[in-house]
């Protein structure tokens, strides 16, 4: 499938025409199999395929990035989120986060900070990336089957894949190099650019990060000074 492209044509027929159409990325329905049973129970149409980025799309403007609440502070944790959730943004006009579980176990985690998670969860919204928190899988079916049935059945929208914005600039490149380190993202990013002009300079000055850039203290440059400087061999029986 490339471009935006509608599959209602093709999964619609007239039996079906007041239930909404769903697609999943194949990876999600493996994982999510009570979910997926759940909206084919309720009548929804499903389609799994891969998609790029996102989960469920339920319209043309509408994806969602299903998360638990341990997934989404373990992404928080590798600066995975906030890139996908950006990428996601510029391929669709309303995305979501679906955040699934008991909330409240953030505060049991003893490597995060729940200060961290809130924070994240403002600069999100903030950012123009939709918050939904559901606290079980059940919630998660009724909560994407009723939102699919609005945008569809009451809207007239129909469900499209929007291709996602591959890293096409030479400045788009510098900034996914950068974010890339541990605990930089892309905000951090751009400001090591726009202080040293190239990735090559922020790297070679990285003792000046500290006193240079806001928000990159010593703890940031010694984990990045550490990835930088140890052998992949000792990287390596770390990780064992």
């Amino acid at each position: 499938m490339s471009g935006s492209e509608s599959l209602i044509p093709y999964l619609r027929d007239e039996k079906h025409k007041d239930q909404p159409v769903i697609i999943v990325d194949s990876r999600e329905a493996s994982s999510a199999s009570k979910i997926i049973k759940g909206l084919r129970e309720k009548g929804a149409i499903i389609r799994v395929q891969y998609l790029e980025k996102g989960d469920y799309i339920i319209s043309d403007e509408c994806v969602f990035e299903r998360k638990t609440v341990q997934d989404f502070v373990y992404t928080l944790t590798r600066r995975y989120l906030f890139d996908q959730l950006f990428l996601l943004k510029e391929a669709y006009p309303k995305p979501f986060i679906l955040i699934e579980g008991y909330f409240p176990i953030i505060y049991k985690f003893s490597r995060v900070n729940p200060s961290a998670v809130w924070g994240a969860m403002f600069a999100l919204a903030k950012h123009g990336i939709n918050m939904i928190h559901t606290t079980s899988y059940k919630e998660t079916i009724d909560f994407l089957y009723t939102s699919a049935k609005q945008e569809q059945i009451v809207e007239k929208r129909i469900p499209t894949v929007h291709p996602v914005k591959k890293t096409e600039t030479l400045a788009e490149a510098q900034i996914f190099f950068l974010s890339s380190l541990p605990n930089i993202g892309r905000e951090k990013a751009v400001n090591l650019l726009e202080s040293f002009e190239t990735p090559f300079n922020a790297l070679v000055n990285l003792d000046r990060w500290a006193r240079e850039i806001r928000g990159l203290g010593p703890t940031i440059t010694k984990k990045v000074e550490e990835v930088l400087h140890t052998p992949y061999s000792e990287a390596r029986e770390k990780r064992r």
